[in-house]
Parts: C-alpha cells; structure tokens; sequence
C-alpha cells in the first residue's frame, strides 16, 4: 500500500507543475475524487473545479516555479505525509510546506497543507 500512496503523492505533486489547463483539469480528475477536500492555509477547495481553480490562482502568483517532493513519503493504512518545496528550477525555494494526504480507492479524498 506505501508504493501506491507514494505514486499518488508524486502524481499529485506534478499536477502542480502542469500550467496548461486542460492538461491539469483532466490530472485532477484522475487523481482526485470528485468530492476532494483539500485544505491549506490559504483555502479550503472542495470538488474538482475549485481544486482546480487554486492551482490555476497559486501557478500566477509564482510564475515560472516548480513545484518537488522534498522528502519521503511516510504511510500508514490510506494516510501519508509529506513535505514538499516550490521555487525556481534549480533555485532556492521559495516556499516549502508539508500535507496529509488520505487516498480511498487509490485517489485522493483529502488533502491537508501546511506552510513552513
């Protein structure tokens, strides 16, 4: 099960770093449930379009960032924790945060940010 909650968070992690909408909306909608709550300091987003809509928001406000896994994930049962960074390519970050992810029938169901 770690493997699989692994491959999700990295999935999730390159929808981050997909700038063309189509592409990102068809991203969310495979590997999100179509109820996702996703939570961060910022924003609470639930259901697909405003998941969607908040990534769109968060890619304007730091132009030309790459979004990376900064850490292992850690899993237990259908949970993992993870930290991850945001700044320019080969750059020092410009954020970095940490989430809880819980996955239900290998998509992610809830999602929880936290900022560093």
């Amino acid at each position: 099960m770690s493997s699989d909650i692994t491959t999700v968070v990295k999935k999730y992690i390159e929808t981050w770093n997909l700038v063309d909408g189509g592409e990102r909306r068809a991203a969310i909608e495979e590997l999100f449930a179509e109820n996702v709550e996703y939570v961060d300091p910022n924003v609470r987003a639930e259901g697909w379009a405003a998941l969607d809509e908040y990534i769109a928001e968060t890619q304007k406000q730091l132009p030309g960032s790459v979004f990376s896994l900064a850490s292992e994930v850690s899993t237990h049962h259908d949970l993992g924790r993870f930290t991850w960074q945001v700044g320019p390519a080969g750059g020092a970050p410009l954020a970095v945060g940490y989430d809880f992810i819980a996955v239900e029938n290998g998509r992610v169901r809830r999602l929880y940010g936290f900022f560093s």
